[in-house]
């Protein structure tokens, strides 16, 4: 990787590390039953400057039978709140709204059902697995990871030498598929300055949210073409490392080596995407103010795009796991 992902991992671990050492009491709490994880740039180990984290909790248990009590589900929000500001991160997005508490048993069982987007579990159940860091709770994290993976490989041992991971999969699809749904319908009739804010969120959304969602997709798929089968610990690999990571562990295949060009490529545009959003988001929006800087951003934008198409067909090279992502 180049000199800004480096810089910024290091970055990030830094701040991480200063994180932990205030929320000594939302540890305890936690114990070993429940956990706080990062998701966004810091989950994903690139935060710039001016990241703002992205937190959830989740417990084991139901929801009827919590491990965290509702008062010490509060005394950690507090706890998160309080850390946060005195590092000076920007505060909690929606005042907080998505600072929530779930249980793994919400997770689970509301996975194919309709009641998963409205709880927002969908989300929290997708980037714990895409782009997820825990922050504290390290133990119950895995647990939890390792009954996620249970639910979507139940029919594992049965296929377990030509197991495809579609159930997964598909929810992969489906958060991409949702992540540009819900910008294209929030970007009807509004006056310059917010279209230019939607637009960057739109090239934020080509680059980070593409690969985080694609990565993992060609992870799984790189494991198939190899293998035959993905099992729950390749599984357990691939949600342990961070999206860029699932590259450069693509680029280290021996089997992988006539894609190896096209990901060092792909590789390089997520450099200059990083690079570029280095800048405030004031900074930023005033760029994509101007028609011509904002066709320059948006075109590495689909060019982006373009490689992640290239490095997922010369990856499955239309086996039996490609042609279901397919169609």
């Amino acid at each position: 990787m180049g000199e800004t992902l480096d810089r910024r991992r290091l970055g990030t671990a830094q701040r991480i590390e200063a994180l932990r050492g205030e929320l000594i009491r939302a540890a305890q709490l936690c114990g070993e039953t429940a956990c706080v994880y990062m998701t966004g740039s810091f989950g994903r180990g690139e935060a710039s400057k001016h990241s703002d984290l992205d937190l959830f909790i989740v417990g084991r248990g139901v929801p009827d039978a919590p491990a965290l009590s509702r008062l010490n589900q509060i005394l950690v929000k507090a706890d998160l709140i309080e850390a946060n500001r005195k590092l000076g991160f920007p505060d909690f997005s929606g005042d907080g709204e998505y600072l929530a508490h779930h249980t793994v048993g919400e997770l689970v069982d509301t996975l194919g059902k309709p009641e998963d987007d409205a709880n927002n579990t969908f989300t929290a159940r997708l980037l714990l697995l895409l782009e997820s860091k825990p922050l504290v709770g390290e133990v119950a994290y895995r647990r939890i990871v390792d009954d996620v993976i249970a639910s979507y490989w139940r029919d594992y041992q049965d296929n377990k030498n030509r197991f495809v991971p579609a159930f997964l999969a598909n929810d992969i699809l489906r958060m991409w598929r949702t992540f540009c749904v819900n910008y294209e319908a929030r970007t009807q009739n509004v006056p310059p300055e917010r279209k230019a804010k939607r637009g960057v969120k739109n090239y934020k959304l080509k680059h980070s949210r593409l690969l985080t969602c694609y990565s993992g997709l060609l992870y799984l798929l790189a494991v198939f073409s190899k293998n035959e089968t993905v099992s729950p610990a390749d599984a357990a690999s691939m949600i342990s490392i961070t999206p860029t990571q699932r590259l450069e562990w693509m680029i280290a295949q021996p089997e992988l080596t006539g894609a190896r060009n096209t990901i060092g490529k792909l590789v390089e545009g997520y450099e200059r995407f990083l690079a570029r959003t280095e800048a405030s988001e004031e900074e930023l929006v005033a760029i994509f103010m101007d028609k011509r800087k904002k066709e320059d951003y948006m075109a590495s934008a689909f060019e982006f795009g373009d490689l992640v198409f290239a490095v997922f067909n010369e990856v499955g090279s239309g086996n039996r796991f490609h042609r279901l992502l397919v169609v």
